[in-house]
């Protein structure tokens, strides 16, 4: 009798793990040829109003600055099924105490449904379409 209690627990656990985990992605970036160290994820859930919550924590970004030609700011993009591609905001950036690592993140919502996640050096951050140093990207989800 306890066996099964045991058991039946485990297995509840089990199912709420799963359910809580699986409408979420999690994609990591491709390594970049802009800047080779850079690397980082994208996560992505779907909520309860059927909108898309996306979160972008990339390491060892260099600053824009340095960039050939040179940028003022790194912003976020998501190529969408339907709906083209959408400026999600600026990269949000800092760099440790003891290290000059750049690292960004960036949290928001989206209604729409995510093909891909790249991100791009540019001067502005309220641009309608991307400029052409792709920094770093995911794959297509599919």
């Amino acid at each position: 009798m306890l066996q099964l209690k045991i058991t039946r627990s485990i297995l509840c656990t089990l199912f709420i793990l799963f359910t809580l985990t699986s409408c979420s992605k999690k994609i990591t970036f491709q390594k970049s040829t802009v800047v080779p160290a850079a690397e980082g994820r994208v996560k992505i859930d779907k909520d309860d109003n059927g909108n898309y919550s996306v979160n972008v924590k990339v390491n060892n970004l260099a600053k824009p600055s340095r960039l050939q030609p040179e940028r003022k700011l790194y912003v976020v993009w998501m190529e969408t099924e339907n709906n083209g591609i959408k400026n999600l905001g600026r990269l949000k950036s800092s760099s440790g105490f003891f290290s000059d690592d750049l690292e960004g993140s960036l949290s928001t919502i989206s209604p729409f449904k995510a093909k891909r996640v790249f991100i791009t050096a540019e001067n502005e951050s309220n641009l309608q379409y991307p400029g052409s140093i792709v920094v770093l990207s995911t794959s297509d989800f599919n």
